[in-house]
């Protein structure tokens, strides 16, 4: 980066960090709205199950109906019927094998012990599911450590049922399809690797090594959609294995892959960006190299709509082949390695950006000018 005076570099430092928390502000509205709808049926189940153990079976404080119905449901619109059934059938016999032995022999260290002992092997002994050893394990440690207020030695237990019947029915009555999130968080991170290359792009054409800096950054504080996306469609694919949504697993694979891929891609571009700077330093023209990034950053804004609407990539596909048909050094740059440089570099990020529109290795290869 050029040197800068002090009040000048305070003055960049100052719009980075904007830029930083536009995008961190922007990325936690997304999945903040992602998770307004599953949220709020967990939060209504919970109250549901709270005033049906408290008004229905006259428990004074039933803790544990409002926690399994939480735990059961979550906060993401990923519930596989399956997945739910473990989790409420975990924290059932967490709760009542917590309660039926702290009924017979009171509560203590040792008594957690051999609780959450018996609990755990109850739970493995019942089904494979890791979900629901770790649930009954928890679920015995909160029963030995709080007092029962609800309803006998059996009261917590039958608060923990309503509670897991009632998430059990939302799950049934509210089928989500497990491809919708993967696609809205593939959309966003595209979105950010277009927008990273605009950036870059508009700095390499006014010579501001400022813009150039806001990319790099950007394409850094894009790091948790990305680590998201690909979190979010592996275990959509997980939970379809089990699933109604088990003919979506094409795509889900497809998606998780696809993530890998534009992670790579973003990672090249930041490499891109740190070169550009001393070649602007050095007063190369970069307008043709520019061009090429914009180019770039049209196509990838292609890919993204073709992920988040679950296309195959052909229109994405088709306007990346355009721009990788540019890619070649020999051209573009002509006379000037360094800007040949930037061109080199550029070439990576298409042919791993064509891998994520489907292209197969050897066709995003020979989609390039041969060196």
């Amino acid at each position: 980066m050029t040197s800068l005076p002090g009040s000048a570099d305070d003055m960049w430092r100052k719009a980075m960090r904007t830029l930083v928390l536009r995008t961190r502000l922007r990325q936690g509205w997304t999945r903040a709205r992602a998770g307004l709808l599953p949220i709020a049926q967990a939060s209504l189940a919970a109250g549901i199950a709270y005033a049906v153990a408290h008004y229905v079976l006259g428990h004074e404080m039933p803790f544990f109906a409002p926690v399994a119905a939480w735990v059961c449901l979550g906060f993401t619109a990923l519930r596989d019927v399956r997945r739910v059934a473990e989790m409420a059938v975990g924290v059932a016999v967490g709760v009542g094998m917590g309660d039926l032995l702290v009924h017979l022999i009171g509560s203590g260290w040792w008594q957690l012990t051999v609780v959450l002992f018996i609990a755990a092997i109850a739970a493995r002994f019942i089904d494979r599911g890791a979900l629901l050893v770790i649930q009954a394990g928890a679920q015995a440690i909160i029963v030995v450590g709080l007092p029962s207020v609800s309803g006998g030695p059996i009261g917590r237990w039958t608060d923990a049922l309503i509670g897991g019947a009632i998430a059990l029915l939302v799950a049934l009555l509210t089928p989500g399809d497990t491809r919708r999130r993967p696609r809205a968080l593939a959309e966003q991170a595209v979105t950010e690797l277009a927008e990273t290359l605009e950036t870059l792009a508009r700095g390499m054409r006014s010579r501001d090594v400022d813009d150039v800096g806001a990319a790099l950054v950007r394409g850094r504080a894009s790091e948790p959609v990305l680590a998201e996306w690909q979190e979010g469609a592996r275990a959509a694919r997980e939970l379809a294995r089990i699933s109604v949504g088990r003919m979506h697993r094409g795509e889900l694979a497809r998606l998780e892959g696809q993530a890998v891929l534009v992670d790579r891609t973003m990672r090249s571009v930041r490499v891109l960006a740190r070169r550009v700077v001393p070649v602007l330093e050095g007063d190369h023209d970069v307008d043709p190299v520019a061009g090429l990034v914009e180019g770039f950053a049209s196509a990838v804004r292609q890919l993204a709509s073709d992920v988040g609407s679950g296309g195959d990539g052909s229109r994405g596909r088709e306007a990346l082949t355009i721009v990788a048909a540019q890619a070649d050094p020999r051209t573009v740059g002509e006379g000037d390695w360094q800007v040949q440089s930037l061109v080199m570099l550029l070439r990576s990020p298409i042919v791993d950006t064509l891998e994520a529109a489907g292209a197969s290795p050897g066709e995003a290869r020979d989609a390039l000018p041969e060196l």
